[in-house]
């Protein structure tokens, strides 16, 4: 019986899946043994609220696609979709030789981004064909710019786009404890540093990024798993790069032309055009380490297979509007809807990375449960859909706003709260320090709040303090006086003085 006042049930499970390759054969949700290359990690926990564990959150709200485990079939409006492990090796990685890297020192496990790839079957998905190439403008030697100037009548968009866009992505390389993966990323600045998705890099014991045909060494900058956003600086060794021309994806419209730039398959420097289908999907994924939450994505039909992910979605100018992220399919390979993630946001992610700094998210402060019609009946609710507020966090913007145990959010600004997962993604689709109009129902009477979302920082430092420790015998002993004390005790097990 749950401590809840709702119940579980498992129902089957539709997902977007995450255009990535990996040869350990491994399910969606698990992952390599490995840990990512030295850097710091900048992980984060999976939301500043949750819903319970294994609770039914069903419903959905508008413009949302509900996806990961234990969940309701969504409409048969949206395409039924799965995530599993892939059936085929992901390409041999370049031949030079690469030192691993030591385990990274995170030994708790925070959330992390999306693992798991579509499943490699049918016939092989090459992507776009690239026209010739065109006349473009370049300025510069390095980290040039380059504008797009099809003057003659036989050159595309298309074409100049590729030109322009093709030398500043590149292929991502990893090794882990159990098999190799690839995907694909974004030259970032002439440093050398290239935004990618964490589900490329998570576990990787090491990297190489292929850059123009020329493999380089890497190593991990910085990852926020919650958004599926990662940062890897590649060792140019005094080679010049040139960075993606970065764009403003707050001015995409339905029907604008894009492009994506990646490795699908393994097939290095393949382009595929299309348009920005819809705005603003969001979506939450599951898996063994927790939630990711996918907010404002860019859907397009502009081709996203396995190997895209980390890869860029360009504008008719070939600047950088989104990172090819998802794609859903019921044939385990790309049907017309891809995903990416809004250019801006992940800049800014990656700039906050670069820097060191901590990633953090809006916060409201609430634990929460899907409400639907039966439970709603069984608990004499006055509503049948909806997030239930199970926990208050004390001194939180919900509880400063006057939320109460026991209300049932139906609304978080203009979106209409179905569920624990749509009002997890609502809150995050808003920013630190907004004030957002929140409307619960408590027993008969409807009300509205504004609460003013905090930062999850705090929580961050909370949650990674109580991930570095262990209850041994009712103490909390911190990991590293724990591994101290374990090899003390192999020392003198094996010592000539004592033990065996």
């Amino acid at each position: 019986m749950s401590d809840y006042p709702f119940d579980s049930s498992n129902q089957g499970s539709q997902s977007p899946q995450s255009p990535y390759e990996r040869t350990d054969g491994a399910h969606a949700g698990q992952s390599g043994s490995g840990s990512p290359s030295n850097g710091s990690s900048g992980r984060v926990p999976p939301s500043p609220f949750e819903s319970v564990p294994g609770f039914d959150d069903d419903a959905q709200g508008a413009g949302q696609t509900r996806s990961g485990h234990a969940q309701h079939a969504q409409t048969q409006a949206q395409p039924k979709v799965s995530v599993e492990g892939p059936l085929a090796p992901a390409p041999e990685p370049p031949k030079e030789k690469k030192p691993r890297p030591g385990l990274h020192a995170a030994l708790a496990g925070l959330l992390g981004g999306v693992v798991g790839a579509a499943a490699l079957t049918g016939a092989l998905y090459a992507g776009g064909v690239i026209g010739p190439t065109t006349v473009v403008q370049q300025t510069g030697a390095s980290g040039q710019q380059v504008t797009i100037n099809p003057s003659d009548e036989d050159t595309t968009v298309a074409n100049a786009v590729a030109a322009k866009a093709l030398p500043s992505v590149a292929t991502v390389y990893c090794t882990y404890a159990n098999g190799e993966g690839m995907g694909s990323g974004v030259i970032y600045d002439t440093e050398g540093n290239i935004i990618t998705n964490n589900h490329v890099i998570e576990n990787a014991e090491s990297i190489t990024v292929t850059i123009n045909g020329k493999s380089y060494s890497a190593s991990l900058v910085g990852t926020d798993p919650s958004s599926d956003v990662a940062v890897v600086k590649a060792d140019l060794q005094g080679d010049s790069v040139t960075p993606m021309e970065i764009g403003n994806s707050d001015d995409l419209q339905v029907g604008d032309w894009v492009m994506s730039v990646g490795s699908p398959f393994g097939l290095e420097n393949s382009v595929s055009q299309g348009i920005v289908s819809a705005l603003s999907r969001n979506t939450l994924l599951e898996n063994s380490e927790g939630n990711t939450l996918y907010t404002n994505l860019i859907q397009t039909d502009a081709t996203i297979n396995p190997g895209n992910s980390g890869g860029a979605l360009v504008d008719a100018e070939g600047k950088l509007v989104g990172i090819c992220t998802l794609f859903s399919s019921d044939t385990e390979s790309f049907a017309g809807i891809g995903y990416a993630i809004p250019g801006n946001y992940a800049t800014e992610i990656a700039d906050k990375i670069i820097a060191g700094e901590t990633v953090t998210h809006a916060y409201i402060g609430l634990t929460m449960q899907t409400v639907n019609a039966q439970n709603a009946f069984r608990n004499n609710l006055s509503v049948d859909q909806g997030a239930y507020v199970v926990e208050v966090a004390e001194g939180g913007p919900a509880a400063a706003a006057g939320i109460q145990t026991g209300d049932v959010i139906t609304k978080i600004g203009d979106e209409s709260i179905s569920s624990a997962d749509a009002a997890i993604l609502a809150v995050r689709s808003h920013s630190e320090g907004e004030t957002v109009p929140v409307t619960v129902m408590r027993g008969d009477q409807e009300m509205t709040f504004d609460v003013t979302l905090g930062s999850d920082e705090a929580l961050q430092e909370q949650q990674e303090q109580q991930n570095q420790t262990v209850n041994v015998n009712g103490q909390d002993v911190s990991l590293e006086d724990l591994i101290d004390l374990y090899q003390q005790y192999q020392e003198q097990q094996y010592s000539p003085f004592g033990g065996r």
